[in-house]
């Protein structure tokens, strides 16, 4: 159900209470119309104040709440030291009232920007989150969900937490899957698709996050803001998100850097069994691929074109988007005959 229709059915029982009140105790709501009036008020003040909410987290809430709870129990320890007690008698409440709040907003301000290991050293051998389920948030942004390498890595249980899209990026998504471009629809539509995947495993909760951040002009700056509200590591295919995040000090994870990591090291001597899928820029060459979708430059094997063969590693050459490699045939086969 969406947020709205349960702020609109909240607003039109607010109404209606307010209605019920005028009706039933006429001395504190003179007249039915006033009723409804401060019943709406009411419920569109509760409304504006969850507006203003949005990207704030149960466990913000709950840290702010121990910081209030911490600061007023220090701003009472002060005030039984009867350190104010010469204080003239009218002004005891208002030094009173600015101990608590000093001392409230302080401890807010402490608590939500403390981690879960502060709270352990206040609350020894007590953590605020069940330790047998991971609580690591995993950010997506638009670029890895279409790539879906990100749901290989889930499946094969090498990152675990609750999985978060943003509702920002799933209406990125959906622009994508309607646009009139038919490579930028495919892609949208794998998008779709990966995160209808991502919902069937099991293994990992997946939440849409409603946090708009309308200060925020683009979506990067959106990603980044919610990760820093939610602590979350974001995961992303966009360098240069990757380098906003790192500046302001968001963990985040380059799905494409991760790739570039785990390739397999290959030296010139090495063996090689590839498939010959099409001829090369030069003479007699054919071109294969490995599986992370390394080029491989076989010499003397475009008649051999569709077929599985051994290649020795001659050299390799980097460039900017990848590694090239060079090789010649393990075992020459001599060239058909001609008739």
């Amino acid at each position: 159900m969406s947020l709205w229709v349960i702020r609109i059915l909240f607003l039109v029982l607010s109404t209606l209470g307010g209605y019920a009140v005028s009706a039933v105790q006429p001395q504190l709501i003179s007249g039915p119309v006033l009723g409804v009036l401060w019943g709406f008020g009411f419920g569109g003040l509760l409304i504006g104040f969850d507006h203003m909410l949005k990207g704030f987290s149960l466990r913000g809430f709950s840290a702010a709440t121990f910081g209030l709870m911490f600061g007023s129990i220090i701003a009472w320890l002060i005030d039984r030291s009867q350190l104010f007690v010469f204080a003239p008698e009218n002004s005891q409440w208002l030094i009173r009232l600015s101990l608590f709040l000093g001392f409230g907003y302080i401890g807010m301000v402490l608590a939500m920007r403390s981690n879960r290991e502060d709270f352990s050293l206040i609350i020894p051998y007590v953590r605020l989150a069940p330790r047998n389920k991971s609580d690591d948030l995993l950010l997506l942004d638009t670029s890895v969900i279409i790539d879906g390498r990100v749901a290989d890595l889930i499946e094969a249980n090498f990152i675990e937490g609750v999985v978060i899209v943003p509702r920002f990026v799933l209406k990125e998504l959906q622009l994508i899957a309607d646009s009139n471009d038919p490579i930028r629809r495919a892609r949208g539509r794998r998008g779709l698709e990966m995160l209808s995947r991502l919902q069937r495993n099991t293994r990992n909760e997946v939440k849409i996050h409603e946090a708009d951040f309308p200060g925020e002009a683009g979506v990067d700056a959106k990603l980044v803001s919610l990760a820093q509200a939610l602590g979350a590591k974001l995961f992303t295919n966009d360098y240069n998100l990757g380098k906003i995040a790192e500046l302001q000090h968001v963990r985040h994870v380059n799905v494409n850097e991760l790739a570039a990591a785990l390739k397999p090291v290959i030296l010139p001597g090495e063996s090689l069994e590839i498939k010959i899928v099409r001829e090369g820029r030069d003479k007699n060459q054919g071109v294969g691929y490995l599986s992370d979708g390394t080029m491989v430059i076989i010499n003397n094997g475009q008649r051999l074109i569709g077929q599985q063969v051994d290649v020795v590693v001659l050299s390799l050459l980097q460039t900017g988007t990848g590694t090239i490699v060079f090789g010649d045939l393990k075992n020459i086969l001599p060239a058909p005959a001609a008739d």
